[in-house]
C-alpha cells in the first residue's frame, strides 16, 4: 500500500522531532499536501455505512478529538478515509494549555503520554475554522465538536463553560461530545462524580432542548469518560446516562495509570497515557458500559488501537464505531483502511 509504504519513511524522519513539534509540522504538511491532491493516492476505506445517534456515519471508523484541537485541518483529515472527524476539546476562551515539554512518546510500548491542557484558540476561533472548511460547507462529512471547560473556571461554575460552547458550536456539529475526563485540566474528573454529572447533565440537556428548537435541527450529545474508573462508578455513569437520555458515551480517553510502560524512559511523566497500553483498560469499561446500557445507547470505542484487530476487539466489548488517535502516529494513515476492513460487514 503506497500510503503505508510512505510512512514508513517518513516517521523516522518525525520521530527524530520533538513530539510536539512533529505535530505541529505533521498537519501543516498534511493540509499543502491535500491541496495539491497528493492524498487521492490513499487507500482509502470501502464504503460501509452505520447508523448511530440517528447519523449516517460513512464508515464506523472515525478520528478522535485531540489531533486537530480548532478544526483548522478539516480537509485536509478527510482526505485519509474516516467515517467522521472530532476536533477539540474546545474552551470559551483561547489558554495556552500547560507549559512544555507536555507530550512524551514510549516508543517501546506503543504510546505517548501528554499533558496539553485543552491548548486551544477558544470555541470562536473553531467555529470560524469549522465555517471555512469545505469539508463542512459541503455537508458531506460528519463532524463531531469536542467540547471542554477553561482550566481557571472553577469546578463549580464548570456547566456554564459547557453552555456556553454548546451554543456556538450546537449549529455546525454533527454531534458533540462533552468531555469530563481529561486527566490534564485541574479537577476536572470529579464531574463524573454522581452529583456533579447529574447536574451538569441535567443543564446540558435542558440546552440542548432549546437550541433543538431554535435551529429545528436535534443534534446529539456524547460524553466521554476515563477508563480510570471501577464497576461501581461506571454503574453509576450508565444510569446517569440513561436518566437524562444522552445519545452517546465514549470509552475512553487517556489513562492515569502507568500499567504496561513501568521502567521506560518518560514512563514517570505526568499526563495521560494513551496507545497500546490502554487497549484493554478502556475495553474492560466498555464491556461493564454494555452489561448495564444494553441497546439504550451507543458506545463508541476509542484507546489503544493499534490494528484491525484491535479495532475488532471495540466491537467484540460492545462498541458501535470507534475512533482513531495515537495508533496513527505510530502506524499512519494506511490503519483507518485496515480497521475499517476488520469491521467490513460480511
Amino acid at each position: 500500500m503506497f500510503d503505508k509504504f510512505l510512512y514508513a519513511l517518513t516517521r523516522p524522519l518525525l520521530f527524530a522531532l520533538d513530539a510536539e513539534t512533529a505535530h505541529n509540522v505533521t498537519l501543516p504538511a498534511l493540509k499543502r499536501a491535500a491541496g495539491l491532491g497528493l492524498l487521492r493516492a490513499i487507500n482509502k476505506p470501502k464504503a460501509d455505512p452505520r447508523t448511530v445517534m440517528g447519523i449516517v456515519f460513512p464508515n464506523p471508523v472515525g478520528l478522535a478529538a485531540g489531533l486537530d484541537k480548532e478544526g483548522a485541518y478539516l480537509d485536509a483529515l478527510a482526505e485519509l478515509g474516516f467515517g467522521s472527524l472530532e476536533v477539540g476539546t474546545v474552551t470559551p476562551r483561547a489558554q495556552g494549555g500547560n507549559p512544555k515539554p507536555r507530550i512524551f512518546r514510549l516508543p517501546q510500548a506503543h504510546a505517548i503520554i501528554n499533558r496539553m491542557g485543552f491548548n486551544n484558540g477558544g470555541v470562536d476561533a473553531l467555529v470560524a475554522n469549522v465555517r471555512a472548511s469545505k469539508f463542512y460547507q459541503d455537508r458531506e462529512g460528519v463532524l463531531g465538536l469536542n467540547i471542554g471547560k477553561n482550566a481557571d473556571t472553577p469546578i463549580e461554575r464548570a456547566a456554564e463553560d459547557y453552555v456556553h460552547c454548546l451554543q456556538k458550536v450546537y449549529p455546525y456539529a454533527s454531534y458533540v461530545t462533552v468531555n469530563i475526563s481529561s486527566p490534564n485540566t485541574k479537577n476536572l474528573r470529579q464531574l463524573q462524580g454522581a452529583s456533579a454529572l447529574d447536574a451538569l447533565l441535567l443543564q446540558l440537556k435542558g440546552a440542548q432542548a432549546r437550541l433543538a428548537e431554535q435551529h429545528q435541527r436535534y443534534v446529539p450529545l456524547a460524553l466521554k469518560i476515563a477508563p480510570d474508573i471501577d464497576a461501581e462508578q461506571v454503574k453509576n455513569i450508565a444510569a446517569a446516562l440513561m436518566r437524562h437520555k444522552i445519545d452517546a458515551v465514549i470509552a475512553s480517553n487517556t489513562t492515569l495509570s502507568r500499567g504496561g510502560v513501568e521502567g521506560l524512559p518518560h514512563a514517570t511523566q505526568e499526563g495521560g497515557l494513551s496507545g497500546a497500553p490502554v487497549l484493554e483498560l478502556s475495553n474492560q469499561v466498555i464491556r461493564q458500559l454494555k452489561a448495564e446500557l444494553g441497546q439504550a445507547l451507543p458506545i463508541i470505542g476509542v484507546g489503544g488501537i493499534m490494528s484491525g484487530q484491535d479495532a475488532r476487539a471495540k466491537f467484540d466489548a460492545g462498541a458501535q464505531l470507534v475512533q482513531l488517535y495515537t495508533g496513527l502516529i505510530y502506524t499512519g494513515p494506511a490503519l483507518v483502511r485496515e480497521c475499517a476492513d476488520a469491521l467490513a460487514c460480511p
